[in-house]
């Protein structure tokens, strides 16, 4: 029998947090008709443990699935979907950051006829570093996702059931879930929500996973940055021809002119390092579509616990 709220958690070094975030969620919605998939995402600390002894105390309310290995939040999100029967969904984080009363605000949201609500924060409660980047990320979907300018794209939101079963269909190893949900539809709407400051643990994006992510939302929905590459390319070729017809005037006006030694080499090092970042861009997309043709896992589920 489908639930009627469905809460997706990926857990990745939340030994310390997810009991609380599960037991807020529990206590805070008693009167919903609900599940809470938990997700391990290869967790190297005691996750896994605490998650098992969560679903031995609150069974069938809490269940759980253990991935193979670490293949990222968007990935466990996508797996924790996948295993979903609730009228609608939320995706929260394991830290504690997001109030689980918050959860009615968007329901209330949600019902008005809206495919998915966000949730947006007064005051982030995130290292300088790490809203910074979310500010860049910001700036890079509203042109490559066409998202609206004042929504925020946060991990703390609401799906129905409709958006989880168009994006379960997707089996792309490099998922961006909000990638996918600006595809499938237009209806989001956005709520103010609290968010607390994180308890017992440090952020588990490192620079190269934000970049990572930053590059599946970059690359994965939009061939911008290809046609940016051609549009460079003429760039390029127009200011050559442009230098190259006035060198030629200036040596004939100015024949005992010296070569410019400093001028070329840095012309060289400048063009050069276009090319490279060309080059690199157009492997990835090739690297990328290799290993999505050869069929490289989204994810891989070693167990679950919890189903009957």
């Amino acid at each position: 029998m489908n639930k009627e709220l469905s809460v997706v958690i990926p857990v990745y070094n939340g030994e310390q947090t997810v009991g609380l975030v599960v037991e807020d969620i529990l206590k805070t919605l008693d009167d919903v008709l609900l599940e809470i998939v938990l997700v391990n995402d290869g967790s190297p600390d005691g996750s896994g443990r605490v998650c098992e002894e969560l679903v031995v105390k609150h069974a069938p309310r809490v269940k759980y699935v253990e991935l193979s290995r670490n293949f990222t939040e968007h990935n466990a999100v996508m797996a924790g979907l996948l295993h979903t029967s609730g009228d609608y969904v939320v995706e929260m984080d394991d830290d504690c950051q997001n109030p689980a009363p918050e959860v009615r605000l968007m329901l209330d949201e949600i019902r008005k006829g809206f495919d998915v609500v966000y949730s947006y924060y007064e005051k982030k409660r995130h290292h300088f570093l790490r809203n910074l980047g979310s500010w860049f990320n910001d700036r890079v979907a509203t042109i490559m996702l066409k998202k609206p300018r004042d929504l925020y794209l946060s991990s703390f939101k609401v799906m129905n059931r409709f958006i989880v079963n168009e994006m379960v269909r997707c089996a792309n190893p490099y998922p961006y879930i909000d990638g996918l949900i600006f595809q499938i539809t237009t209806r989001i709407s956005k709520v103010k929500v609290e968010h607390k400051e994180r308890e017992h643990k440090r952020s588990n994006y490192t620079v190269s996973k934000l970049v990572g992510l930053w590059l599946n939302m970059f690359i994965n929905f939009s061939i911008l940055p290809l046609r940016l590459a051609t549009y460079a390319g003429f760039a390029m070729a127009a200011c050559g021809l442009g230098l190259g017809v006035f060198s030629v005037v200036e040596r004939i006006l100015k024949p005992d002119l010296p070569t410019g030694f400093a001028s070329l080499i840095v012309s060289i090092l400048l063009i050069g390092g276009i090319q490279c970042f060309l080059l690199g861009m157009l492997g990835e997309y090739l690297g990328r579509l290799f290993l999505s043709v050869n069929r490289k896992p989204q994810f891989v589920v070693r167990r679950k616990l919890g189903w009957d």
